[in-house]
């Protein structure tokens, strides 16, 4: 059977050091330290981690507070019951539309979205993965302050955009309360497409008195969040005439998950209504199983065993017709059962993380291809129910032990899976990567259990990705997507 690491071993293995250092940088670039407000409740983040191999398999938040911060603890496992009622929203920006809706300095419109117009200062950045250290012209998009309308637990923001050799981008986020700045800058990825300019990587030891980012998702500790706002810095080579492109960025913000039910049958039916569409209905999404690369090449976050993330997103990009041509993926040698997957994990892989995992970098590469792509959080699968209807399949993440839904019989602490539709009755069907070969990888779930562990295991993360021209369902009244 697979077999789990400790959370502190995990977290141990998972955070690398980094080193940066800088000159030149723009005002704007400044923040200085705020102090939390007295008395504001802490969140409190949740345990995801490993895929079912037992090696990482995506990207989020381990066992982060200081220990005098107390209700902390998470139960392994635990199933939540699933309130159709929690407050999500979800807030994005697409350009070059919505320049103007934020703070420009230095950047401009281009043609197919943001790019460096007259740089705004310079950078001298050292790589941590390669010691390399460059200089680089610097630009940046600060988003307005979106208010969430409730106290925030989590926030994870997505972008999509391109990164031509001697470029990346810097994403950056803070929270806000009152109308004012209540966190400092939080630093969500250093991101490019591949690692000839720098080694794409989320930042580790972010962890303070008032917030905490790990790997993809931010949080309070003592700082009051009812808002957020994105910075997304793009950078290039001195003296480089070309510029990376930053085409959208956006953020899911969360408010706390219900607490731990008793029971792994937790989690309603759902009332069928326009999501009743969806009962009886399976995509043709492809099928391919993750574990046909174990054992071939194991860069990239140990092979094809912690691959789930990847595997996920080039299933779905393929039920588009959207995945790489075979000559982008031509380098891997020797091919094996399916190279474009080794190719998705390598450029979705998080040097600093040292997994293949992180969700933004998942739906960043997977929106290199042509597609629109990010990261939200679903309330239940009534809500799911509703791309579903509308022909678009989402990755999802769970977390359950063996037995806790029939079906899926290993041990997990998070494991991206593909929803490709329901049966008539309402259960879900997934692509579940993790199946010894590709015909195994169908698979028919009992939808309590399920949606129980989707809920409690990653408060319903949910990549989509879909082609502009295919809409998405109308969103409900409080949107989250």
């Amino acid at each position: 059977m697979p077999r789990l690491r400790s959370p502190r071993a995990i977290a141990s293995a998972r955070f690398r050091s980094s080193s940066t250092t800088s000159t030149r940088i723009p005002a704007s670039h400044l923040v200085t330290s705020r102090q939390p407000s007295a008395g504001h409740q802490t969140s409190v983040p949740r345990r995801r981690c490993k895929d079912p191999s037992g090696t990482r398999c995506f990207a989020a938040s381990v066992d982060i507070r200081p220990a005098a911060v107390p209700g902390t603890e998470r139960r392994e496992h635990a199933v939540t019951a699933v309130d159709p009622g929690r407050d999500i929203t979800y807030r994005r920006f697409r350009f070059p539309a919505d320049l103007a809706l934020g703070t420009a300095d230095g950047v401009t419109a281009g043609a197919g979205g943001l790019v460096i117009g007259a740089p705004a200062g310079r950078i001298a950045h050292t790589d941590p993965h390669s010691g390399v250290t460059a200089d680089y012209e610097l630009a940046t998009w600060t988003s307005p302050v979106v208010e969430a309308g409730f106290p925030v637990a989590e926030v994870v923001p997505s972008w999509t955009g391109d990164t031509p050799v001697g470029c990346w981008l810097r994403v950056e986020l803070r929270g806000h309360d009152a109308g004012k700045p209540t966190t400092d800058w939080y630093d969500l990825g250093h991101w490019a497409a591949d690692e000839t300019t720098i080694h794409r990587s989320s930042v580790p030891g972010q962890t303070r008195d008032e917030a905490w980012a790990k790997v993809d998702t931010f949080g309070p500790l003592r700082s009051a969040v009812t808002g957020w706002q994105l910075r997304v810095t793009l950078h290039r080579r001195t003296g480089q005439a070309v510029s990376p492109v930053l085409r959208t960025v956006g953020a899911v913000a969360t408010a706390t998950l219900p607490e731990p039910a008793g029971s792994a049958d937790a989690g309603p039916a759902g009332p069928p209504g326009s999501a009743g569409q969806a009962r009886g209905r399976v995509l043709d999404v492809p099928r391919y199983s993750q574990r046909l690369h174990a054992g071939g090449e194991t860069r990239w976050g140990g092979g094809g065993d912690s691959w789930c993330s990847p595997t996920c997103v080039s299933m779905v990009l393929d039920f588009w017709g959207a995945g790489p041509t075979p000559d982008r993926y031509a380098w891997v040698a020797p091919p094996g059962h399916r190279p474009v997957v080794v190719h998705a994990a390598r450029h979705c892989y998080d040097h600093a993380y040292a997994g293949a995992g992180n969700w933004p970098f998942n739906t960043a590469y997977a929106g290199r291809h042509g597609v629109d792509a990010f990261v939200t959080r679903l309330r239940g699968l009534a809500e799911a129910e509703r791309f579903v209807a509308a022909g678009i399949p989402l990755i999802v993440s769970a977390a359950f032990a063996k037995g806790q839904v029939p079906g899926l019989d290993y041990d997990t602490r998070g494991h991206l899976m593909v929803l490709v539709g329901f049966t008539a009755d309402g259960d879900p069907v997934l692509n579940d990567p993790y199946a010894p070969d590709d015909e195994a990888v169908r698979r028919t779930v009992p939808r309590g259990p399920f949606e129980a562990a989707w809920q409690g295991g990653s408060g319903g993360v949910a990549y989509v990705i879909r082609p502009e021209p295919v809409p998405l369902p109308p969103p409900p009244a409080q949107p989250n997507w």
